[in-house]
């Protein structure tokens, strides 16, 4: 087997960039490590500045033709990739489990196939993407959505493919070239989707794929004067490092970025349906940028609600993702558990009481935790954990509730768990977040807006917001006269 491939459960991945159609080494590598047990899955080309500038390069040279292809022909091709997607999903689904620990079921049955499903929602949506035109004094209003140019997406480790394709396919759809840098930490499925689309007949340098730690080629990227629109999901840090990037060429940005979300719990909800949600939470350990980890809960509910969340809790089976009984797999790296652990012990030693878990297990599995006896101003309530920790709070009236769940300095999503429909049209309407579940949660249809407030994110994307933010909107205003009859 080539030296530019590594096999992954059987599966041939490519560990090279792909850029202008082809693959392109460097001269240094990243050995990429499989968080279920620490084995080697490959040594991935390590990008710099000279790969961040060539897949620019040819970002830009492809631009012309892709823009210019007409809209049926460039939905025909995203609709092609999906067909890749359902054809490799097998493929895709044990390699992301390797890759990221995530569960080998959940990619199966949701992940991999919602990856197929964003490529053919942003090519049915641009097939329909129209404004009525509207008559200002007589004179006509066309709106209009023309591609941008090339795009940089940066995309988080903890949902690899999913999350870049929520962009990907909406910048493609759009008209607009890409080169995505996908994160360290996981970045063997962005391979195999770069194979997926040129056999799906994606022009060459219309989708690059460069990887790389951090800084060493992203500050490359989201510098260059020839990019046109940067989506980033991440940390708030890392966001604020991009923008001031980005800022000497003023390319904009949609930043989708940490929370800190709510779960509030009121008297009258359906307890059972509420604990169900508050242990959904541990969904991918703990690891989604939308899970509820401040746990708020009306006082003559509190003690009845903790007793059922342990009892549902302790029978979640912890252990190696491809087995199809497991709930919850590992953390994604070493220094992300001792980062939850160090959460975890600060706040125990500031007089925590951890009512489930507490304590980190053997490799990089953390026993799902939630921690009770905790300030309203303390680290584990006001920061991102991102791992299976949650916090329980109690309120007594609704204003008490509301005002604990807006008091950080994030506003990303928020759910709310109660029988009485009238509060929770009075709750929503005040809570601060860009997404707000009632009696669910993580229900997400891409024709919806979606992104935060406050430090959780800066733009929407989804639908016709995806749209706006990959294309150049434009307004023509046309007179009705001024011109010479040809007939």
């Amino acid at each position: 087997m080539s030296a530019h491939l590594t096999t992954v459960a059987g599966v041939a991945v490519n560990t090279r960039h792909w850029i202008g159609g082809e693959r392109v080494a460097s001269t240094g590598t990243f050995t990429d490590v499989s968080p279920i047990d620490g084995s080697t899955l490959g040594e991935i080309a390590r990008g710099t500045a000279r790969e961040a500038a060539a897949a620019v390069s040819a970002a830009k040279a492809a631009f012309p033709g892709w823009a210019a292809t007409p809209r049926a022909e460039r939905a025909r091709i995203l609709h092609a990739i999906a067909d890749g997607v359902d054809k490799r999903l097998e493929d895709l689904a044990i390699v992301e489990t390797c890759d990221n620990g995530a569960l080998l079921r959940s990619h199966r049955r949701g992940v991999m196939p919602r990856v197929a499903h964003n490529f053919r929602f942003f090519a049915d949506w641009l097939l329909r993407l129209d404004h009525e035109d509207f008559q200002t004094r007589g004179h006509t209003n066309h709106v209009s959505w023309d591609p941008a140019g090339p795009c940089v997406l940066i995309t988080p480790w903890n949902a690899p493919l999913m999350l870049a394709t929520w962009k990907v396919a909406p910048a493609l759809a759009a008209g607009d070239t890409v080169v995505l840098k996908p994160a360290e930490w996981s970045p063997l499925t962005a391979s195999l989707l770069a194979d997926i689309a040129a056999e799906a007949g994606l022009p060459a340098g219309v989708l690059n794929v460069v990887q790389g730690y951090g800084s060493e080629i992203g500050d490359a990227l989201t510098s260059h004067p020839d990019v046109r629109r940067i989506s980033f999901t991440g940390s708030v840090p890392t966001a604020q490092r991009i923008a001031a990037s980005a800022a000497a060429n003023l390319t904009p940005l949609s930043l989708e970025l940490g929370g800190k979300s709510p779960l509030l719990v009121f008297a009258d909800a359906d307890l059972d349906l509420a604990v169900d949600l508050a242990v959904e939470q541990y969904d991918n350990a703990g690891q989604v940028c939308l899970a509820a980890t401040r746990i708020l809960v009306e006082d003559a509910v509190a003690e009845e609600f903790t007793a059922r969340f342990a009892e549902k809790a302790a029978r979640l089976k912890q252990g190696d993702p491809r087995d199809e009984a497991t709930d919850i797999g590992p953390n994604i790296h070493p220094r992300q558990v001792e980062k939850i652990d160090g959460f975890v012990r600060r706040a125990l030693a500031a007089g925590a009481r951890a009512v489930v878990g507490g304590h980190r297990g053997d490799g990089l599995y953390y026993a799902p935790t939630l921690l009770t006896d905790v300030a309203q101003d303390a680290e584990i309530v006001q920061e991102e954990v991102f791992g299976p920790v949650l916090t329980l709070q109690t309120f007594t009236t609704e204003e008490e509730a509301v005002r604990l769940a807006n008091d950080t300095r994030f506003g990303l999503a928020a759910t709310v768990a109660t029988g009485d429909r009238e509060r929770a049209e009075r709750v929503t309407a005040h809570l601060v977040a860009g997404t707000v579940w009632v009696n669910c949660f993580f229900v997400r249809d891409l024709q919806a807006p979606f992104g935060g407030s406050r430090q959780s994110g800066v733009g929407r994307e989804g639908g016709t917001w995806s749209f706006d933010f990959y294309c150049d909107v434009k307004n023509t205003v046309t007179a009705p006269k001024g011109f010479k009859d040809h007939g």
